[in-house]
């Protein structure tokens, strides 16, 4: 792994995020979340993910994070990267959800898994976990785009009145989570947009609204329409914290990126305290 495409230097973001019900005992837990690292020798480089891995440990959290797409088609790339990731430290452990990526191939998603469970990650899919307790569940979803986005099979299973924490890759998932209570979910894929444009926001809501007044048979000349209109459907929510409904969303820029690169848009390392 010896060339990457350029980007941005790591951003480290920085938000409270109140949740009703939480346990007196969890006020000021110290999350980070990590997402969309891409490790295939083109999209991130060994130093940003030394920084991130460096700045993470120096959070000194009490809970970490990762949010999906570890690799971008040939899972063969995890093996470094969890023995990468080995050096994150959390008092409490570390917990992730898969992305679309990590399911490429017919058994991306094992590889990926054994991986990462390998050197001490819980992967969660469509699973709960408890490592803040059992009145702060924390759910981790199937990737949205498998066939085993299964929801209701794990949210049907948690007490309504029992606040909950909910890791899915994909933020468009958010609009099927409105069912259900999700005081916090985390979510990736989106990249930030990769291109923010000053003032305007992130460059494909603006390709999302040139559609909508572009004639059809013309819609295909223009760049990057396509490809956007694919990764996700609501771009609004491309990144940073949004309210859906009752429930609070926060999307992670992520590290990797794609051609034609980052602008205005750095990779991001998430620091949320909950109150």
């Amino acid at each position: 792994m010896s060339w990457w495409i350029k980007t941005e230097p790591l951003s480290v973001e920085r938000l409270t995020v109140a949740i009703a019900g939480l346990p007196v005992a969890l006020v000021g837990t110290k999350l980070v979340q990590l997402s969309d690292f891409h490790y295939d020798g083109l999209r991130l480089s060994e130093d940003l993910l030394s920084q991130a891995i460096e700045a993470s440990n120096q959070e000194d959290p009490d809970l970490v994070l990762l949010t999906g797409d570890y690799v971008t088609d040939d899972p063969t790339p995890i093996f470094e990267l969890a023995r990468r990731l080995k050096s994150l430290k959390s008092r409490t452990g570390i917990y992730a959800c898969l992305g679309n990526h990590d399911n490429h191939y017919r058994h991306s998603k094992e590889k990926v898994i054994e991986a990462l469970t390998r050197v001490g990650i819980h992967v969660l899919w469509n699973a709960i976990a408890t490592p803040l307790g059992e009145e702060f569940p924390l759910v981790g979803l199937a990737d949205y785009w498998s066939r085993e986005f299964a929801p209701a099979s794990v949210l049907d299973r948690l007490d309504a009145q029992i606040p909950r924490l909910v890791l899915s890759h994909n933020p468009d998932t958010a609009e099927v989570l409105k069912r259900w209570r999700v005081d916090l979910q985390l979510s990736g894929h989106t990249h930030g947009g990769q291109i923010v444009i000053p003032g305007c926001g992130p460059a494909p809501i603006l390709l999302q609204q040139l559609r909508q007044n572009t004639p059809k048979p013309l819609q295909s000349y223009i760049p990057f329409l396509r490809q956007c209109s694919r990764v996700v459907k609501h771009w609004q929510w491309a990144q940073g914290w949004h309210r859906v409904g009752r429930n609070q969303l926060y999307v992670n820029r992520g590290l990797g990126t794609y051609f034609p690169g980052r602008i205005f848009c750095p990779p991001e390392l998430t620091v949320i305290t909950l109150a």
